[in-house]
């Protein structure tokens, strides 16, 4: 016999529901998500948490609990896990900005010492520079270049995916792919 609940699932709004349902069904969320919604919409159609825990493949009704309280207090945001573990980023928007805005600019052979970048070469520039990041590392360059959809290229450069130049009777151009993002997700 299962204990009381000590927060149990508040009553769910039509339109909570109805985004629930959607999570649970799709194919392009997250696996993270749909147990997630599956696990709420069984307690919420009066299931015990040990019953959904064993719905969603866990093995105790306890983080079961966990989501319920969290989607008390949230919302559907819970749908979101949150951090997983490891020290937390200390580095935000400005600081990604200031890492993009140095792989964007072409490097200077005196200056920098190379002709394209590399996660060695943007580092140092980084550290180095007045307005730079003293402590970044490459795993946290290679990090917000990838998040930014850059890629590395066979010529060993950093390039921004979705955008190639294209000759036309103009001149060149450079032409944007908008659906990049989504592609490659």
């Amino acid at each position: 016999m299962s204990r009381r609940q000590k927060n149990p699932l508040r009553p769910l709004s039509e339109e909570e529901r109805v985004v629930l349902e959607q999570v649970r069904r799709a194919r392009s969320e997250p696996a993270s998500h749909v147990a997630r919604a599956r696990a709420l919409l069984y307690v919420a159609d009066g299931g015990t948490y040990e019953g959904a825990a064993r719905l969603v493949g866990r093995s105790c009704g306890d983080v079961i609990g966990q989501w319920v309280a969290q989607f008390n207090t949230v919302g559907l945001a819970a749908l979101e896990p949150g951090h997983g573990g490891g020290p937390p980023a200390c580095y935000g928007m400005a600081e990604r900005e200031r890492i993009l805005a140095e792989a964007r600019r072409t490097p200077d052979r005196e200056r920098d010492g190379t002709a394209t970048w590399s996660l060695t070469t943007l580092q140092r520039a980084l550290r180095q520079a007045p307005d730079g990041l003293p402590h970044v590392s490459t795993y946290t360059i290679w990090s917000v270049l990838q998040e930014a959809g850059w890629s590395w290229q066979k010529d060993a450069s950093w390039c921004e995916t979705g955008k190639v130049k294209r000759k036309r009777k103009a001149g060149v151009v450079e032409v944007s792919d908008p659906d990049a993002i989504p592609k490659k997700t």
